[in-house]
C-alpha cells in the first residue's frame, strides 16, 4: 500500500497545489497563469460555477455573496465510531505523501442535505473535479458514501460519516489519507440552494427513463410536493426539470416502502451516475450560453454557495474561464468494479469494503494523473 502512495519517479514535477504562495510562483514562472483558473471551474461543474467565475472578473459584489469557510478549522474529536482501532498505512499521512500536480487541479464538490444552526448536514453527493490541463480534459470521480475508510480521529467506518462529523474537512483528510491524491479547494451546495439555482438557470433537461420519471412522481406525491403522481410523463425521453424534480433525480437509488405498490430498482452506484450525468448536461448547456446571460444570473447564485475558494483566487484567474468548457468531460468511481464487496458490519451496518486498496488507489491515481505517474 505504500507503495502506491509514493510520487512517481519523476517527482519533482509534483508540488503542493494548496499552498498559495506556490501556485503563483510556479505560474509566474512559466507565464501561464491562466492555467490555475482551473481552481474556479471546479465551482462551475458543481452546478454554478461558470455564472461565478466568468461574473466576478465583472463585479466584486457577487464576492461578497459567496459564504467563505476560508477559516475553517479542523473539528475536535467528540464522538467516536471506531470499528478499527489499528490505522495501518493510514497514520501520519502529510501533504508530502499525496500526488499533486500543478497542471491537475483537484476539486470536492459536496451535496448537503440541509443542516440547522449547530449540526453539519450530511453528504448526499461526493464528486472530485479534476481538470486536467494536460489532457485537457475534466475529470469527474464519485466516492461511494458507503465505503468503508478510516477517517482520522475516529477510525474506521462509511464515508459519509466523516461529513457528518467533520464537514467538508474532516471529508477531504478522510479522502487524502485513503486514497493518496491531494485535494486542492471544495464547494458545498445544500439541497434548498441546488433546487433555488436549478430554477434560477431555467430548469435543466434530462434525458429520463420511463422509471426514471416515474420516481420522481412519487417523490413528489410523497413528499407533499405534487397533488398526485401525474406530473411528468412516464415515458423515455427528454424532460425539462426544475429544481425539486432535478433534486430527486439527483438523489435516485430506487424506491422499495411498504405500504407502495410501485418499486424502482437501483443503487447508489445509479445515483452516483446520475449526479454526474446531471453536472455534465449543465456543464454542456452552458457552452451555448452568451457572456450576458451568465452574467445576468451571477447575482442570485452566489448567495448559495459555500466554498474556501478565496476571493483573490477568484478574481485573479477567472478571466480565462470560458476556455475550459471546451474540455472534454469523462467520469469515475471509487471504488471500481472488482475491487470491493458488500459486508454487514456489526456497528456501521452495510458498508462497501475495498477488498485491494492498493490497486484501487493506482487506478484512481491513473484516472487522475494520466501518463503522468
Amino acid at each position: 500500500m505504500a507503495n502506491s502512495r509514493k510520487r512517481p519517479n519523476n517527482s519533482s514535477n509534483y508540488v503542493d497545489i494548496s499552498s498559495n504562495t506556490q501556485v503563483v510562483n510556479i505560474y509566474k514562472k512559466k507565464g501561464k497563469a491562466k492555467r490555475i483558473v482551473a481552481f474556479i471551474l471546479a465551482v462551475v461543474l458543481f452546478i454554478t460555477g461558470i455564472l461565478l467565475v466568468v461574473g466576478c472578473t465583472y463585479s466584486n459584489n457577487i464576492l461578497n455573496e459567496l459564504t467563505d469557510d476560508t477559516g475553517i478549522t479542523e473539528p475536535t474529536v467528540a464522538t467516536k465510531e471506531t470499528v478499527d482501532d489499528d490505522p495501518g498505512d493510514f497514520n501520519n499521512v502529510t501533504d508530502s505523501d499525496l500526488l499533486s500536480n500543478p497542471k491537475i487541479l483537484n476539486v470536492m464538490l459536496f451535496g448537503e442535505d440541509n443542516h440547522s444552526a449547530n449540526t453539519t448536514g450530511r453528504s448526499d453527493s461526493m464528486i472530485m473535479c479534476s481538470i486536467d490541463n494536460n489532457s485537457k480534459k475534466i475529470k469527474l470521480t464519485s466516492f461511494q458514501r458507503d465505503t468503508y475508510v478510516y477517517v482520522p480521529g475516529y477510525g474506521y467506518t462509511k464515508l459519509t460519516h466523516a461529513y457528518a462529523y467533520g464537514g467538508a474537512p474532516l471529508t477531504i483528510k478522510t479522502i487524502e489519507t485513503n486514497f493518496g491524491v491531494k485535494v486542492d479547494r471544495y464547494a458545498v451546495v445544500d439541497f434548498d440552494s441546488f433546487k433555488k439555482i436549478i430554477d434560477v438557470l431555467g430548469g435543466v433537461t434530462m434525458d429520463l427513463t420511463a422509471d426514471e420519471a416515474g420516481y420522481i412522481n412519487l417523490q413528489l406525491y410523497k413528499n407533499h410536493q405534487a397533488p398526485d403522481r401525474n406530473t411528468l410523463k412516464e415515458v423515455d425521453g427528454k424532460v425539462k426539470l426544475n429544481g425539486q424534480q432535478a433534486l430527486w433525480y439527483a438523489r435516485n437509488r430506487g424506491f422499495y416502502e411498504a405500504g407502495y405498490s410501485t418499486t424502482y430498482k437501483g443503487d447508489d452506484w445509479d445515483r452516483t451516475a446520475r449526479q454526474r450525468k446531471l453536472l455534465q448536461t449543465i456543464f454542456t448547456s452552458l457552452k451555448s450560453a452568451s457572456l450576458p446571460q451568465i452574467i445576468s444570473i451571477i447575482s442570485e447564485v452566489g448567495p448559495y454557495i459555500t466554498t474556501n475558494l478565496k476571493k483573490d483566487e477568484i478574481t485573479g484567474l477567472a478571466s480565462h474561464a470560458l476556455t475550459y468548457l471546451k474540455y472534454k468531460v469523462v467520469q469515475y468511481n471509487v471504488p471500481q468494479s472488482g475491487l470491493w464487496s458488500y459486508y454487514n458490519s456489526p456497528s456501521t451496518g452495510s458498508i462497501i469494503r475495498i477488498d485491494d486498496m492498493d490497486t484501487c488507489r493506482k487506478k484512481f491515481a491513473k484516472f487522475v494523473f494520466g501518463n503522468l505517474i
